[in-house]
């Protein structure tokens, strides 16, 4: 049903004038006269009685002016709230995001957001990135971050980190007297890794595989302050976004890059296609990628 047919019924019972309703809605008669025939079609009755001299609303069409009149009104009512919730810029934001990265530019993306629009309350959950990746094709998740594959067409997305891996080890590890590292050279050391639930578990052991060993793996874990505990213990090596060295204290621990090509942490915010989002969530992508723009 047209609300904009059941307005002109209002109108044209209101005036009792075909040409006066017209007038008031800013629109033509025959437009009108069209509306309330679509109308007359649709429920199979007469809605008003016509003569030369005026224009009368049937009995059936008391019936439906009354619930026109309704319907009219909760319709205006709900664009008001929609209006006011623009204006207001509020609603909430679900978003996962995996626990070992060290994701900055998203932390002051997400600082920036809150100054602009204080009263859009985001929700964040700390998950594995194929948990995260499920979550968001269930409609628990409004975005994820993780590294989604190139070519699935069940996404969008916007990338917005590249973060290089680096080797982190105990600082009397044999492999600190290098000042870049590739694989061939962890042949021998006992890895601290990702669980499986993250793509650089997989990726990691096979880029391994290509190098000609498979990695002596002590520890799967998502837990990141357990992979750097086991490296200060001495326990093993692990692999982590060269962000996250920065902030290690390089006299329990040591980290070095890879030789060309790096092995690289790559994220992107990702949202199911064609699910509906709230325009919180909306919002916050719109902001996304102005923000990244800029960068």
């Amino acid at each position: 049903m047209d609300i904009r047919n059941l307005e002109c019924l209002i109108e044209v019972a209101r005036h009792k004038n075909f040409s006066k309703a017209a007038e008031m809605m800013y629109i033509s008669q025959p437009s009108i006269s069209r509306a309330i025939k679509e109308l007359e079609a649709q429920f199979g009755i007469i809605l008003f009685y016509r003569d030369t001299k005026s224009v009368e609303l049937t009995d059936a069409g008391e019936i439906i002016l009354k619930q026109a009149q309704q319907i009219v009104s909760s319709f205006q009512n709900i664009t008001s709230q929609l209006g006011d919730l623009k204006k207001m810029q509020s609603g909430k934001i679900y978003i996962g995001l995996p626990s070992i990265t060290a994701i900055t530019t998203f932390s002051y993306l997400l600082s920036s957001f809150k100054k602009e629009y204080p009263n859009i309350h985001i929700h964040l959950y700390e998950f594995g990135p194929k948990k995260v990746e499920t979550s968001i094709q269930d409609g628990l998740l409004d975005i994820g971050i993780f590294t989604p594959s190139e070519n699935n067409e069940n996404y969008e997305k916007i990338w917005f980190e590249q973060d290089p891996l680096e080797v982190v080890m105990h600082p009397t590890n044999r492999l600190t007297q290098y000042e870049v590292i590739d694989y061939n050279k962890l042949s021998d050391e006992e890895f601290i890794l990702y669980n499986s639930d993250y793509n650089l578990h997989d990726m990691i052991v096979n880029e391994c595989t290509k190098a000609g060993f498979q990695p002596k793996i002590i520890l799967e874990t998502s837990q990141r302050e357990w992979m750097t505990q086991m490296v200060i213990d001495n326990l093993g090596i692990a692999l982590l976004p060269s962000k996250i060295c920065k902030n290690l204290d390089p006299k329990v621990i040591v980290s070095r890059p890879f030789t060309d090509p790096q092995p690289c942490l790559r994220l992107a915010l990702v949202w199911k296609k064609g699910r509906y989002l709230s325009y919180a969530a909306r919002e916050f992508i719109t902001f996304a990628k102005e923000h990244y723009d800029k960068e």
